[in-house]
């Protein structure tokens, strides 16, 4: 063999090995599931066990047994989550990781696990009850979260300011430091119920997001085994029930799934 043709296959076998990151998860005998740790009711510390729980860690959780490996949780900043993953750190994010075409670039996703309603909430005394009376306003959402970037694209007049938690952006929105605070509709709802300040969640939403896990590139071993996990929970009824636990009757927010798991499109 040529010292050319032996290189080819020495760099062959290497791609190779570096794209079976299902054997190496096995191997190492755990799977690491990056979340945000601070979003109830997806991914937040239990108030009596401390623990992290949540619809995102039980969905993290199921792709573990399916792999057959007990699961690590790594809580994760917003600006973190594709870092966290392209750099090894992570194997797999669940961190309401809504998709974007920019995202679809950087990452793998997986099929749809949530499909999530981002809409502005305002406080009741300020008046303002439609997107349009938001341009020029003060908004707030989370740093590098797909709210942040659908401000910016979608109401570009207005000044968007951001902060690292949720708690914090509420906090902003309550004390009239911003005009309103952009999220996911579930977290709105959660915040207007806890609220002692009369909130008002604007009807119309600013954009609709699937959600997928988030994996790297060429792994399509590991891709295809997340993917027929969360087909067979959809289909066995088992992802209606992480969902009813959560998020369904019984809870703040009294929703049915109403998404199917299917592969994102732009």
């Amino acid at each position: 063999m040529s010292l050319v043709a032996a290189m080819a296959a020495l760099v062959t076998v290497a791609g190779a090995a570096r794209a079976d990151q299902l054997a190496d998860i096995k191997a190492r005998g755990k799977l690491i599931c990056g979340t945000l740790g601070t979003v109830e009711p997806f991914s937040f510390q239990h108030p009596q066990t401390r623990q992290i729980v949540g619809y995102d860690v039980d969905i993290c959780q199921t792709i573990a047994d399916a792999v057959g490996v007990p699961l690590e949780l790594k809580t994760i900043a917003v600006e973190a989550r594709i870092p966290e993953l392209t750099q090894g750190r992570v194997d797999i994010l669940a961190a309401n990781l809504g998709y974007t075409a920019e995202r679809g670039k950087q990452i793998q996703f997986s099929d749809t696990y949530f499909v999530s309603q981002q809409k502005l909430m305002t406080t009741q005394e300020s008046g303002l009850t439609t997107l349009d009376q938001l341009a020029g306003k003060k908004i707030t959402a989370l740093k590098g979260s797909s709210s942040e970037q659908g401000v910016r694209r979608l109401i570009p007049t207005a000044e968007t300011v951001t902060f690292q938690d949720t708690s914090s952006a509420f906090l902003a929105l309550a004390q009239d430091k911003v005009d309103a605070l952009c999220a996911s509709e579930l977290i709105l709802v959660k915040l207007q119920h806890q609220s002692k300040v009369p909130m008002v969640i604007i009807a119309k939403s600013l954009f609709v997001e699937p959600w997928g896990l988030g994996m790297r590139k060429d792994e399509p071993a590991f891709t295809d085994l997340v993917n027929a996990t969360l087909t067979k929970l959809a289909e066995s009824g088992a992802l209606d029930a992480i969902f009813a636990k959560w998020l369904g009757a019984g809870t703040p927010y009294n929703i049915k799934r109403d998404y199917a798991v299917a592969p994102i499109k732009d």
